[in-house]
């Protein structure tokens, strides 16, 4: 049942076209989960706790507070940051580095030694470092590229859409090549690893070459000829290089 719940949208990304299917399947999921945890969610003890052990990355942050709930915002951020001034605290504590002066526990005579510079630098790092939105949405993207990989060795029409396909942004399609040997063996990989990079070196041949052409049409010889598919080069070369960021204009 979870693999034709898969299809679907696979299908959906490979007929709406574009330098990435798997960067329009992140896109469209990173939405629904924004709105989700600004939502009703956002009430939910099981969520609540959650965000409070990981929050969020400033991407995410940021894209919730474009949102249209300032209020959901402000209460898991509270919370979230009442538990992170709790560990960090708490790591001062452990630390232990003589007598401290203030809440994080700076030595009053002069610099914190070095083990205590050290350990609060990785324990606030750590607290920096992780978001609950980005860890969802990594796992829903390799269950779809496991779909793809699933779809490519069992269904012909796939295949044949996967090959027409303009490939992939550069760290999907690396995503894809490191999954593959766990869904794909012997021949079957070897065909798949072909027809993976031959697609994608052909993508990138093909948006380098229209990248070239951008730049070219500034020349004022070429100010009178057309544009061809170059006019958003710039944009679908660093789609293809880095990913996309931001969802299709249309």
């Amino acid at each position: 049942m979870r693999m034709h719940i898969d299809t679907i949208p696979v299908w959906d990304a490979y007929r709406a076209g574009g330098e990435c299917p798997l960067c329009r399947l992140r896109l469209k999921n990173e939405a629904e989960y924004v709105s989700s945890f600004i939502g009703a969610s956002v009430m939910e003890p099981s969520t609540r706790v959650e965000v409070n052990k990981k929050g969020f990355c400033l991407r995410h942050n940021r894209l919730m507070f474009e949102g249209d709930n300032k209020l959901g915002l402000a209460l898991i951020t509270h919370t979230y940051m009442k538990d992170t001034i709790k560990a960090l605290a708490e790591g001062a504590k452990q630390s232990g580095a003589g007598k401290r002066a203030g809440l994080l526990g700076i030595s009053r005579g002069g610099k914190a030694p070095n083990e205590w510079i050290n350990k609060m630098t990785g324990r606030a790092a750590a607290l920096a470092g992780t978001c609950i939105l980005c860890e969802r949405l990594d796992n829903t993207m390799r269950r779809y590229a496991y779909t793809i990989l699933h779809m490519w060795g069992h269904e012909s029409e796939f295949r044949k859409a996967f090959n027409a396909s303009k490939g992939f942004c550069l760290p999907h399609y690396a995503q894809l090549l490191k999954l593959a040997p766990d869904y794909i063996s012997g021949r079957d990989m070897s065909a798949f690893m072909d027809e993976l990079t031959g697609l994608q070196l052909n993508s990138l041949s093909r948006v380098a070459d229209e990248l070239e052409w951008f730049t070219q049409k500034f020349d004022y010889k070429n100010k009178e000829k057309p544009w061809g598919n170059s006019k958003d080069a710039v944009e679908r070369a660093i789609l293809k290089l880095r990913g996309q960021m931001y969802p299709d204009k249309d």
